[in-house]
């Protein structure tokens, strides 16, 4: 349920940016999502089609971008996205001592508006 104040989140930065450039209604949003955020898409939609009720982004299209998780090697220095399900050794190597470089973020990309 960490997707609600996530969500929340995501409106209260639309709708201060929507309000800083005089903007009457935000159309569509764009994040980016990574796999160890552990967060669910569909939950943040649930959770955006409720809470954005009454304000600038209602109605807004929520395009949720999965960032995979990637890595890179100190053995062999190589960057590489990897498969979780695989476990977290260099894909290139099979080196254990690693680096995630992606696959940890959550940010809003761009807000496209009216």
């Amino acid at each position: 349920m960490h997707e609600l104040p996530v969500t929340q989140s995501i409106i209260r930065i639309a709708k201060e940016e929507a309000e800083k450039h005089k903007v009457n209604k935000v159309l569509e949003i764009r994040i980016a999502v990574g796999e160890l955020t552990g967060l669910m898409p569909n939950c943040i939609q649930h959770y955006f089609d409720i809470a954005s009720r009454g304000t600038v982004v209602e109605g807004a299209k929520l395009i949720i971008n999965k960032v995979p998780v990637a890595v890179r090697c100190n053995n062999c220095n190589s960057e590489s996205e990897i498969d979780k399900s695989k476990g977290y050794g260099c894909p290139v190597c099979g080196h254990s001592d690693i680096k995630i470089i992606r696959g940890n973020e959550f940010l809003i990309q761009s807000l496209e508006v009216e």
